[in-house]
């Protein structure tokens, strides 16, 4: 047996019983694993940091989009490239391009939030809805891996966000009473009234050119009609006598003296029967909220005294016609009849709103009748032509006017640097199609919009014959019809920048088409045919000798009906193929977060 064995058995049992060099023993075994995990632990980490930083420039990007909706892509394009993230591709509408290195990829969708707690958060946002409130950005991008990437694929990461806003703005369309004729508007509004004026025509300049603040009028028509209304919308939703209207915006503020006596002599003389569904006025949209007596903040809803009550007069005729027998009120002209028919605008639509994009406020349809007799004539009534003397007795210029509504729609509210300044409001705007007539309307329904009127030919004009002193015809009777029209009536956009707005300065949009001289359009196109009276022969052969005697002498009547027609339409807020608006105040407000 070999004597070493046992001591070997000890040097092992030693061996193994040692606690020496296991330290070096063991890091050596799991230093691999170790240097993995944390590869994989630096990894981790970065992606998270990365992800939340690509998740705050996105937060960034959608308030940016919010701000400046219409160009939401370039915002957003422009925030990720400022916040280091290169060129990102930017796709409008959505779709599912992959990132690839270098190159993210963020999708832009436009859309409206409703803050409504009643829907799942998921549920809140709608893509695609107009009119849109919010933004939505989704960012993709490949992470960066600094020790994984040879033995796996980079990961996407992925970000979203929606921000939205609220933008206001309050705008009008018509009423722009650039000129009024005392005597006109005195008849016309009376009629409209049920009043007898007597108001002179500084008054009503005055009343035209004063803003009142609506909501301070409609605080001082709550107490004026004792109103049990908490809110505006409260009190809209109810009506209102015309003469109440006048003695509210009587005791708003800011009103001179001269004002104030006008519209009290208005509020008394106004008849008790009138009455007007206020949201049928104005719709305040979102402010309708308030309390009575609160404020919005950065937001002024102002309107012209002389408009809402000629709007307000307008509409509590609606569908109703109105007579003014204007006798010898206008130079030129022996006797004027007018008759007015005022309709409802479409669907109840208001003169002034307060909303956001998408809003619409539209002007009444209107007709109007305009009998002007000239008799007797002054300056030459006499032609002589050959051997024909012929005397023009006296002239009829029977007018009629078909105006549809026109329409304002707030296209959008932008405000490019996120401040008040840099605010621009685009309105669409239609403007009226306008159609005019030298005839005489068959059937009746004047004021029944829903049927529309034929036209025949009418009376232009009396005269007397006498040839070579032998043969004398005392009465033959010129008739003729004549119509033009006013169409191409397109959408054209107004912008209003923030000087436009704190101005209030009124912008008119006119068909392509337009002319000035209206009834001399008409006379142009007029067609005349000689009556007599009580003979059964033809006088064709007169038509020439007619014609050149009749047109002149109606020229010389049409500067003075363009003038009350300008005027007339003017006082009721809508014009011959055009329409007036402007914007009182805008807010961009704040663009959040809201996902």
């Amino acid at each position: 047996m070999d004597k070493r064995l046992p001591e070997k058995r000890r040097l092992g049992r030693r061996f193994l019983d040692s606690g020496k060099g296991n330290f070096a023993v063991m890091t050596a075994l799991t230093l691999p694993f170790a240097i993995v995990l944390t590869a994989f632990a630096v990894d981790e980490g970065s992606l998270y940091t990365e992800r939340r930083h690509a998740q705050a420039i996105t937060d960034i990007a959608a308030i940016a989009a919010t701000s400046n909706m219409s160009k939401a892509e370039a915002a957003v394009a422009a925030t990720f490239a400022d916040n280091g993230l290169g060129q990102v591709l930017v796709r409008s509408p959505a779709d599912a391009t992959p990132p690839v290195a270098g190159r993210p990829v963020a999708n832009v969708v436009r859309g409206r939030y409703t803050p409504d707690p009643s829907k799942s958060r998921n549920e809140r946002f709608e893509a695609g809805r107009q009119p849109y409130n919010a933004v939505q950005v989704s960012l993709n991008k490949i992470g960066r891996l600094y020790f994984g990437s040879s033995i796996m694929p980079a990961p996407v990461i992925g970000t979203s966000a929606i921000a939205s806003s609220s933008t206001e703005a309050a705008f009008a369309v018509g009423s722009r009473l650039l000129s009024l004729n005392d005597g006109l508007v005195n008849a016309l509004l009376g009629s409209l009234l049920g009043a007898n004026l007597r108001l002179n025509v500084m008054d009503y300049n005055s009343l035209a050119k004063v803003d009142v603040s609506v909501l301070d009028f409609l605080d001082a028509l709550a107490i004026k009609t004792n109103a049990t209304a908490v809110t505006y919308s409260d009190l809209l939703a109810t009506e209102a006598k015309i003469g109440d209207i006048a003695a509210a915006m009587a005791d708003a503020p800011g009103l001179s003296g001269a004002n104030r006596i006008a519209l009290q002599t208005l509020g008394r003389e106004t008849s008790a029967n009138l009455r007007l569904a206020l949201n049928t006025l104005v719709d305040l949209g979102s402010v309708g909220k308030l309390a009575i007596g609160q404020r919005p903040a950065g937001l002024d809803i102002e309107a012209s005294a002389l408009s809402i009550l000629t709007t307000s007069a307008a509409i509590a005729n609606g569908e109703n016609m109105v007579s003014v027998n204007l006798g010898g009120e206008l130079p030129g002209l022996g006797g004027l009849t007018l008759k007015v028919a005022i309709g409802e605008p479409p669907q109840r639509s208001p003169w002034l709103a307060v909303g956001e994009e998408g809003k619409v406020v539209r002007t009444a349809q209107t007709r109007i009748s305009l009998v002007a007799t000239v008799s007797p004539l002054s300056g030459k009534t006499d032609i002589q032509d050959g051997i024909r003397k012929i005397h023009i007795a006296s002239i009829h210029l029977p007018l009629h006017v078909e105006v549809a509504y026109a329409e304002a729609k707030l296209k959008s509210i932008e405000c490019a640097t996120g401040r008040p300044d840099s605010i621009q409001v685009k309105l669409d705007v239609t403007p009226g199609i306008a159609e005019l007539y030298l005839g005489k309307a068959t059937g009746s329904g004047f004021a029944d919009f829903t049927r529309k009127l034929n036209f025949e030919k009418a009376t232009i004009a009396d005269i007397s014959l006498n040839i070579l002193g032998l043969i004398k015809l005392d009465v033959l009777s010129i008739t003729g019809l004549a119509h033009a029209a006013m169409g191409n009536s397109k959408t054209k956009t107004v912008s209003f920048d923030r000087a436009a707005i704190d101005q209030r300065v009124w912008k008119n949009v006119k068909t392509d088409n337009y002319t000035d001289k209206l009834t001399r359009t008409l006379i142009d196109d007029l067609q005349l045919s000689v009556k007599p009276l009580g003979l059964g022969i033809d006088l064709g052969w007169l038509l020439g000798s007619v014609t050149n005697a009749v047109k002149p002498a109606l020229y010389a009547i049409t500067p003075v009906l363009d003038e009350l027609l300008h005027n007339l339409l003017n006082m009721l807020g809508v014009g011959l193929g055009e329409a007036d608006v402007r914007v009182t105040g805008a807010t961009c407000g704040r663009s959040v977060l809201v996902q």
